[in-house]
């Protein structure tokens, strides 16, 4: 033991800093604990660490990292190791386990528990065959879990854990819900082991905010990078997050598979929907037989309707593995794209069957059992959602619209709230929750949910309409015409008139409102763009003929009211809101 923890040491001066000056040093690194992970049976990480080494320049013969220096431990159990190795990838556990007992090496030990931990989860998924089953958490438990801890934790006590068993112990204890002693043995093992990508991803998953970041003490090495940039793209952090992957594209990195992909995630998390699709566009020229992140790729198809893209994705990925959860995926929204629910929901059940704590397939689901009409089950499947991770802010949104079609707009707010939280500058979170406050009779919270969603750039254009129609409600004329005018603007400013019905209304409320104020010229210039529309227009005919009536008896126009006046300009540079706001603070309402 002494020993390993003294090439685990060597291991992690080696890895330095946040310095990226010698790529051929990191490149040896990255080969190297490819090699150890794969030994122990730690596919992805294995994976992630050879997909990064295959992004730096080639290593000449003489600067390739040594194999692995062999103790007497080593010696002693290879001949166990090596049988239950290859029983191991033949996911035959217990008969790895069985041959395993009373190997004293790190190498073997590992293997010997980390089998031991996969034969319950496996068992624990055979039993779990109706993923849509009751919620009772835990009702079927990985019977290894708890004597996994007691042995584990013996060893964590003695010190005898090196960076991967510490990376077993602390999956160990995430999966018996001690979050709290997870993150310490992960953050133990990210020290002991600074190269070892799981222990990283696992630490992602348990964070959920930017403020317990900030008590970690994690080793400062070149991996933090990535780390870092992971979870602020997990925590919504999108431009740090950009910041930091651009970083390290300039550090040498910028043939990476994993970097383009999440870099693609980051765009698709701020719905920057065409550079998102063109950077998966190229990503698939490069690694076209790549099937993760697939899913992402097929939800910006589905959003912008892109029915031949998003058939010939799900083809092309039905040759290359359909029995991946993403390809089930990928599917599930090629058939939703195409109004056939029923058959969407069931390839989402069969990705859940395969992984049954697969996120993006919850909240998918619970999308298709919504427009079923079937809101128990989509309940049901947000839940599970939430439950598998709690930053998921469409499960959260999917659970308030669901509480609004069954009009209890307590719960609706309690809901849409949590999304807010999470996504501060989503203006959908926000116009929803003014409707909710609508609903309560909260006005004053309604509007001001509806000014954010304006001023952190409304997707549907439609919160300076409903702003409008509150201040209407409450006879605040003067500021129903200003969010009016605003709206017109808005929508003129994008060019995309045709599809908007309230325009029409936008246009017969200040035809009205001038009419009142006795400013005929822009009450009829407002008339005028109402005999546009088919349900405004006889209104529009009307109103013009009384003004030609009062003109004609001589009635002056008014000067002395103080009215906006309508002109395409009129919104000054000063008062056109910032784009990034922090999350409303609605705590003084809380239902």
């Amino acid at each position: 033991i002494g020993r390993a923890g003294a090439m685990a040491a060597a291991m992690v001066a080696a890895v330095g800093g946040g310095d990226f000056s010698d790529l051929r040093e990191i490149k040896k690194q990255l080969l190297s604990v490819a090699e150890r992970s794969r030994e122990r049976g730690l596919q992805h990480s294995g994976k992630w660490a050879a997909e990064l080494a295959f992004a730096l320049e080639p290593l000449p013969l003489s600067e390739l990292p040594p194999p692995p220096v062999l103790t007497e431990e080593d010696a002693r159990d290879l001949d166990a190791y090596t049988l239950a190795k290859s029983y191991f990838d033949l996911k035959e556990y217990d008969r790895a386990a069985y041959f395993l007992q009373g190997c004293k090496s790190q190498k073997a030990y590992f293997l010997y528990m980390y089998s031991r931990y996969l034969s319950g989860e496996k068992k624990k998924d055979d039993e779990t065959v109706d993923s849509l089953g009751p919620l009772e958490k835990g009702q079927v438990k990985n019977e290894a879990l708890r004597e996994l801890r007691v042995e584990l934790s013996k060893k964590h006590k003695a010190q005898e854990l090196d960076g991967f068993g510490l990376y077993l112990y602390g999956v160990v204890l995430r999966k018996l819900d001690l979050v709290k002693e997870a993150i310490d043995v992960f953050v133990e093992a990210a020290h002991a082991l600074p190269l070892h990508w799981g222990a990283w991803l696992e630490l992602c998953n348990l964070i959920t905010d930017k403020e317990m970041l900030k008590f970690l003490s994690l080793p400062d090495t070149w991996m933090k990078e990535f780390f870092l940039a992971h979870i602020y793209t997990e925590l919504q952090l999108i431009e740090e997050a950009l910041q930091k992957y651009q970083s390290l594209i300039d550090a040498g990195f910028s043939k990476s598979t994993y970097i383009i992909s999440q870099i693609a995630v980051a765009y698709h998390n701020i719905r920057d929907i065409d550079k998102a699709l063109s950077i998966f566009n190229e990503l698939r020229k490069q690694d076209p037989y790549r099937i993760e992140n697939m899913d992402t790729f097929s939800n910006l198809l589905y959003v912008r309707s892109m029915k031949p893209e998003l058939s010939y994705l799900a083809h092309n990925l039905c040759e290359i593995d359909k029995y991946r959860v993403e390809t089930c995926c990928v599917i599930g929204n090629y058939y939703s794209l195409r109004s056939q629910h029923e058959k969407a929901a069931l390839y989402f059940q069969r990705a859940l069957k395969l992984n049954p704590r697969y996120l993006g397939a919850w909240t998918l689901m619970g999308h298709e059992y919504m427009e079923m009409k079937n809101t128990s089950a989509a309940i049901q499947a947000y839940r599970h959602a939430i439950e598998v991770n709690k930053r998921d802010y469409r499960a959260w949104y999917g659970l308030g619209q669901t509480y609004e079609i069954l009009k209890m707009p307590f719960y609706c707010l309690y809901y849409y709230r949590r999304a807010h939280q999470l996504r501060p500058n989503d203006s959908r979170m926000l116009v929803a929750l003014g409707e909710c406050y609508e609903k309560l009779n909260q006005l004053v919270e309604a509007k001001k949910c509806y000014w954010r969603a304006y001023a952190v750039g409304d997707v549907e254009k439609m919160a300076l309409v409903k702003l409008a129609k509150l201040h209407e409600q409450l006879n605040e004329s003067e500021q129903a015409a200003q969010c009016y005018i605003k709206y017109i603007q808005d929508i003129y400013s994008c060019g995309e008139v045709v599809e908007h019905l309230e325009v029409s209304t936008a246009f017969r409320y200040l035809a009205q409102y001038y009419f009142k104020c006795k400013l005929w010229d822009e009450a009829s210039a407002c008339a005028q763009k109402c005999c546009a529309f088919n349900d405004t227009r006889e209104e529009g005919k009307a109103l013009l003929r009384q003004i030609l009536q009062l003109r004609n008896q001589g009635e002056t126009p008014s000067t002395d009211v103080a009215a906006p006046f309508f002109l395409p300009a009129s919104l000054s540079a000063s008062n056109t809101p910032t784009r990034h706001v922090s999350p409303l603070n609605l705590s003084s309402v809380t239902p």
